[in-house]
């Protein structure tokens, strides 16, 4: 299958390294992309029909150069894991730079959908808090934290104020992340601009008058300062935090309890720290963002998240 669409691949490690997934992961994700590549051509044909736009029967015309769903996919991920210009990935392709373009702006949504059929996706936002309490019925503890990518340097100097990151000390994009002890990504915030705080974009996301979190563990760190205060909940675990320096307490210390209370905080907190080196194995998260299709850097990490949860999900 591998060697009739791409001779430079040669086993499945090297497809893991340009596609990041395996061969069985490859076709289930065409298997779904199939389907609605089909439904869409479908639709789209009969409303050309009623139009009067339409002659040919279906299948007529040119055809592209990526003509098999795997070779789409396969074009869409390759895309996202290795993050070329779209010269550099339609001379992979034997396309042109427009047409590399075209291909990804047909393509990726259906991936995205393809991941959506399979039950791999993060979810974005809940209409209230008994689908929030729904979907996590089944969860003890989380994890929440914040990821950030590098996005191009604006022009305009009130788009750079909005955009630099002060922790960071470059100009990036935030997202909320909110993940199960067993590494699965179950939420993907929004995408905010870099000068947010972590803690501003949970409040924005998950209102302080909903009981969000009555029921459920939660992990957090340092960022957010007055969770206790303003959420419900009797078991939401952030650290203690270091004094400040006064000239009561010059030397400002933890407890031996406290420090080991925070050990024992980052001990588990370090596995949304493995999630989110999970989604960005993928390079559009890594290098600087510089596409400027409209919600195309909120699509992707959350593409990223589907594959990353299609790794940890048995019998997908």
């Amino acid at each position: 299958m591998l060697s009739r669409f791409e001779p430079k691949i040669k086993n499945e490690r090297q497809l893991k390294a340009i596609a990041g997934v395996t061969e069985s992961q490859l076709e289930l994700i065409a298997k779904e992309f199939r389907y609605l590549e089909d439904e869409k051509r479908k639709i789209k044909y009969e409303q050309a029909v009623l139009a009067g736009e339409r002659i040919r029967k279906p299948g007529g015309g040119n055809k592209g150069i990526l003509q098999t769903p795997i070779q789409k996919v396969l074009f869409v991920l390759l895309y996202g894991k290795t993050y070329p210009t779209f010269d550099d990935l339609g001379n992979r392709f034997g396309m042109s730079k427009s047409a590399a373009y075209d291909n990804i702006c047909a393509d990726f949504p259906l991936v995205q959908k393809a991941l959506a059929c399979m039950g791999v996706l993060p979810h974005r936002t809940f209409r209230n808090i008994n689908e929030f309490r729904d979907i996590f019925s089944d969860i003890e503890e989380i994890i929440i934290d914040v990821t950030e990518r590098r996005v191009a340097r604006p022009k305009d100097q009130d788009k750079q104020k909005e955009n630099y990151s002060c922790q960071k000390k470059m100009h990036t994009a935030k997202n909320t992340i909110i993940v199960t002890m067993a590494k699965l990504i179950l939420f993907v915030g929004q995408t905010f601009t870099g000068h947010n705080h972590d803690y501003k974009m949970l409040k924005e996301e998950f209102s302080t008058k909903q009981a969000w979190f009555e029921h459920l563990s939660v992990l957090v760190d340092l960022a957010y300062q007055g969770i206790l205060k303003d959420y419900k909940g009797e078991n939401i675990q952030i650290p203690f935090k270091k004094p400040l320096k006064s000239k009561k307490n010059p030397n400002p210390t933890l407890t031996t309890e406290q420090k080991e209370y925070n050990q024992r905080l980052s001990h588990f907190r370090v596995f949304v720290e493995h999630a989110i080196g999970g989604i960005k194995r993928f390079n559009i998260l890594v290098h600087t963002f510089r596409n400027r299709k409209p919600e195309f850097i909120d699509d992707v990490i959350v593409l990223c998240a589907g594959l990353w949860n299609l790794n940890l999900i048995p019998n997908v």
